[in-house]
């Protein structure tokens, strides 16, 4: 009786998992509307997430931000509250304050991916690549499926005058979204990179 009860008690966390891995692999094909979408009604901080970055992708700022604050309702003893505010504040171009609350995130959560990557765009915003790359490479080592944690870290390696580090990340960004919008991009800079 006692396993039936702890099966039923870790079943819903793995659900909300999953269905955070889809709204994710929907993100990196670019289908942000979709994602939108399932996040109506959800409450799952993942699909929240995700849903906010695909409302930036679209332009739709308001709407980001609107999603950031379902995130920031959460309590203040949960990070996703500051990776929302984060989120919210790097909206506002307040990168001291985004840095802060991603940092505090961070420090709450330090093996969720999510607030390791909310502090790589956080210090890329301010320029800081080599911060930028450290957060992303930190993500990608927590949830090594993150494609756009691979994205983003590539790129702060670029930046960062990395390019074997860039090259890693891409070709795990390849692999994980095939999909991706920014496919051309990434293969464009690795031609590029290579024929120098």
């Amino acid at each position: 009786m006692k396993k039936i009860l702890l099966v039923a008690l870790f079943l819903p966390c793995a659900a909300s998992a999953q269905d955070g891995a889809s709204v994710r692999r929907m993100f990196e094909a670019g289908q942000y509307q979709q994602v939108i979408e399932s996040a109506e009604g959800e409450s799952a901080p993942e699909a929240l997430y995700a849903a906010a970055q695909s409302h930036q992708k679209l332009g739709a700022t308001g709407e980001a931000r609107e999603t950031y604050g379902r995130l920031t309702a959460r309590p203040e003893a949960d990070a996703w509250h500051f990776v929302g505010l984060s989120g919210q504040q790097l909206l506002d171009d307040q990168t001291d304050a985004a840095l802060q609350s991603a940092r505090r995130a961070a420090a709450m959560a330090a093996n969720l991916s999510d607030v390791h990557y909310q502090l790589g765009l956080v210090l890329a915003k301010r320029q800081d690549w080599s911060g930028a790359a450290v957060a992303f490479d930190r993500a990608a080592e927590l949830n090594p499926g993150y494609a756009y944690a691979h994205y983003y870290g590539g790129l702060m390696h670029y930046r960062a005058s990395r390019p074997d580090r860039m090259a890693t990340h891409f070709e795990q960004f390849l692999k994980l979204a095939p999909e991706a919008p920014e496919r051309p991009e990434v293969l464009q800079i690795m031609r590029t990179v290579r024929g120098r």
